[in-house]
């Protein structure tokens, strides 16, 4: 006999304990069907986009919610960061320190990633499953937290290959010529209002001794608005000057090798300063030499150089997968008879050789021309590395770099330069040529050279539509104490290679084609 409590009695009058009916525990959901390999497999993966899932699938709901809460809190987070950033803000990553938390940050998701799978796996109770079932979801499940850990893991080498990379481009030591690196918080470029970076492409091969600087480019930069001016200077400019503050002004006191009548090249001077340190007060100021010429050519102070290897130039193009750029004529290219293939006229994409050749052949063509096709390459491969093709070829271009860069741009200025590269690759570039008829190699007219940089710097500045040509009368009727000596001649005598380009400051996108 049972009374309400559920408890019974027996003879004699005695009251049993009552009886407790067994309830679900949270291991055994009420109403869940057995679990088979197939749902043990499926509950864990959906755990790699969903944690909490399996858990909630196997009863125990608090921790299901509180896996799946914190997944959803962190979601919103990231996505609440990505819209509130730019690629401005996302190139303060190239700090060192940010970098080192990147990986910091990669590595403990990886490892909380592999902690959810392995938690969701032993919750869905696989020793129910009968051997070979354990043994297949096992084998399964492990493949899975390899390949849920394999983003973390490639983003962490993606950044420290990164970190590597500046480390061995960019020098740690202080350049002597450099400005010294400032405090934390300041302003990294010291105030200025433009940075000049001499560009330089470097002929260098294993049948040649030292380095033939045959492509050499100013790129000036507003800080501003990132407007920038590209300087190129042709090879063959002769006798240029040096400033005061040169070791080789007092040797060359009327300009570079001014005594040769044939001689004395711009694409000279860094070897020449190489090959003489007791000159310059020091081994390897081929660099120096060379931003002191230009610089003071241009009358701009050249603040940093970055010579690229032509050679190692073509690696780069084709880690990216070729360069797009509209041909004006038939190219021959390969060797001194472009015997190896023709580039044909047209928008073409080219393959990192063809785009080296390209920018180098000499077969119908002249120095001048060379020129303008080479600010069309650099020109090409600014617009076209976009950030997609660079993460998604980052191993390649970043041994690439390695190969061809040389640089005296200090480690700390690493991330503003990559603030500024931003800044600049949304901005507006124009270019300057000094080529004939307009500017002569054989007797450069130094007032006159400095007079058309400074109009294109001022034009520069101005709104697009306002901006005009920088070409400037032949007898400007202002020159400067700080000038370099004028060169008086009636008839300026022809250059060592004629020209068929036109000079004047264009955007880049006017003269090569670029979209």
């Amino acid at each position: 006999m049972s009374n309400r409590e559920g408890s019974e009695t027996v003879p004699g009058g005695r009251k049993r304990r009552p009886i407790r009916r067994p309830r679900p525990g949270p291991s055994t959901p009420r109403f869940a069907k057995p679990l088979t390999p197939a749902s043990v497999l499926g509950w864990t993966a959906l755990s790699a986009i969903a944690p909490g899932a399996a858990h909630l699938r196997a009863g125990r709901r608090r921790t299901g919610l509180a896996f799946l809460s914190v997944y959803v809190l962190l979601l919103l987070a990231a996505l609440a960061f990505g819209l509130t950033r730019n690629l401005q803000d996302v190139a303060a990553l190239a700090g060192d320190g940010a970098m080192v938390s990147v990986v910091v940050v990669a590595c403990v998701f990886a490892l909380v990633w592999f902690a959810v799978l392995v938690t969701s796996y032993v919750a869905l109770s696989p020793n129910r499953l009968n051997q070979q079932g354990q043994v297949v979801t096992g084998i399964v499940v492990g493949v899975l937290c390899v390949a849920v850990m394999s983003p973390f893991a490639l983003t962490a080498n993606y950044v420290m290959t990164l970190r590597g990379t500046i480390h061995e481009i960019f020098p740690s030591v202080p350049d002597p010529d450099v400005p010294s690196p400032v405090k934390e918080g300041e302003d990294p470029w010291g105030g200025r209002d433009r940075v000049n970076f001499l560009l330089i492409g470097g002929d260098a091969a294993g049948d040649r001794t030292g380095v033939r600087t045959d492509s050499m480019n100013v790129a000036s930069v507003d800080l501003k608005t990132g407007n920038t001016v590209l300087f190129s200077l042709p090879r063959n400019l002769q006798h240029v000057r040096f400033p005061p503050t040169s070791p080789l002004r007092k040797q060359f006191p009327n300009g570079y090798m001014a005594e040769l009548p044939n001689g004395g090249l711009l694409n000279e001077v860094w070897q020449y300063a190489n090959d003489n340190p007791q000159l310059m007060g020091g081994k390897n100021k081929g660099p120096r030499a060379l931003m002191d010429a230009i610089g003071y050519t241009l009358n701009l102070k050249i603040d940093y150089y970055m010579l690229m290897n032509m050679y190692g130039f073509a690696d780069l193009v084709d880690a990216i997968g070729g360069l797009k750029i509209r041909v004006e004529q038939d190219v021959k290219w390969g060797g001194h008879y472009g015997t190896a293939g023709t580039i044909k006229a047209g928008y073409r994409r080219l393959s990192g050789e063809e785009a080296l050749w390209y920018g180098r052949s000499r077969v119908n063509s002249d120095d001048f021309s060379r020129m303008a096709r080479q600010r069309c390459v650099i020109g090409a491969f600014a617009q076209q590395a976009t950030p997609t093709k660079i993460l998604t070829n980052f191993t390649k271009i970043a041994g690439a770099a390695k190969r061809l860069a040389q640089t005296n741009i200090p480690q700390h200025l690493v991330q503003p330069l990559v603030e500024l590269a931003v800044k600049v690759k949304d901005a507006r570039i124009t270019s300057l040529q000094f080529v004939p008829p307009d500017f002569y190699s054989g007797r450069p007219d130094w007032v006159k050279i400095r007079q058309a940089a400074k109009k294109a710097l001022t034009d520069s500045t101005r709104p697009a539509g306002q901006a005009q040509t920088a070409n400037v009368s032949a007898s400007p009727s202002v020159t400067s104490s700080a000038s370099p000596t004028r060169t008086h001649a009636a008839t300026p005598t022809q250059t060592p290679t004629r020209n068929t380009q036109k000079s004047g400051a264009k955007s880049l996108s006017e003269l090569c084609g670029l979209s």
